[in-house]
């Protein structure tokens, strides 16, 4: 059974209890677009309801999972928008975390910005060897409140410092290593490893795990969403940020001797 989750970038289908929600824009490398964001939770949201249902795998298609917002603010034909004025209500990764029903990310390559998100708010995410990872939001501008708040649980103060600051790409094996995601599988295999984490979450009892899964998000801390979209309408540097690299230029914040 297929799914209409707002938008044709993403393909929502059942098969058994175990949907998959495929993001698949390969004409701009799936950058996510607002209904596209909308459109993730929409599946989280089916996947909690629907009583045919009982868990949901995320994955990309062809060399990329999701290297995050479309930053050239553009929106495709078919995509019905999300209902105005949601702000940061808009973003699937809260609703990922606190998901009832299994979350899991299949990611197949390139995941960045809110594609790693998704992936670190899944309850299991599994990587193929090949992917990459970077979390760039600060060369564009932007201070992420998700990652701020995040990234320190997962990997410590330090590496969530050289991540975000640096805005450097890293591996599979690294992203595991640091505890951003937990399993690197070869790439080939990358379906069948996330069904087979799918199945093994299934066997644990929903309303214990969901406790479980509490306490444990309760180490995330508080998001300063109102901080970031305040940044996002008044503080000329995202728009600079969005702007270089939409010219494929060095914002103008970068020293000269340095770019």
């Amino acid at each position: 059974m297929a799914y209409d989750l707002g938008t044709p970038n993403l393909r929502m289908e059942g098969e058994d209890s175990i949907a998959w929600c495929v993001i698949d824009r390969p004409a701009a490398r799936n950058a996510l677009t607002p209904a596209m964001y909308y459109g993730i939770k929409r599946a989280v949201r089916i996947v909690n309801v629907d009583r045919d249902l009982s868990a949901l795998i995320i994955t990309g298609t062809g060399d990329v999972f999701a290297p995050g917002g479309d930053l050239g603010g553009r929106t495709d034909d078919g995509e019905s928008p999300p209902p105005p004025d949601l702000g940061h209500d808009i973003l699937p990764f809260i609703t990922i975390r606190d998901s009832n029903a299994p979350v899991i990310a299949a990611v197949n390559g390139i995941c960045q910005a809110g594609g790693l998100l998704i992936a670190m708010m899944a309850d299991i995410a599994v990587a193929s060897d090949r992917a990459t990872f970077r979390v760039p939001e600060l060369l564009r501008g932007i201070p992420d409140a998700t990652y701020a708040a995040a990234l320190p649980a997962h990997t410590g103060i330090a590496v969530a410092r050289d991540l975000m600051l640096s805005a450097r790409s890293f591996d599979a094996n690294e992203a595991r290593e640091m505890g951003l995601i937990s399993r690197v599988v070869p790439h080939e295999d990358l379906r069948e490893q996330a069904l087979v984490a799918t199945r093994q979450v299934l066997r644990t009892a929903p309303a214990a795990r969901a406790e479980v899964k509490r306490m444990l998000n309760d180490r995330y801390g508080s998001i300063d969403y109102p901080m970031m979209f305040w940044a996002l309408e008044h503080s000329p540097e995202p728009r600079e940020g969005m702007r270089a690299f939409m010219e494929k230029r060095a914002p103008s914040w970068v020293p000269p001797d340095t770019r």
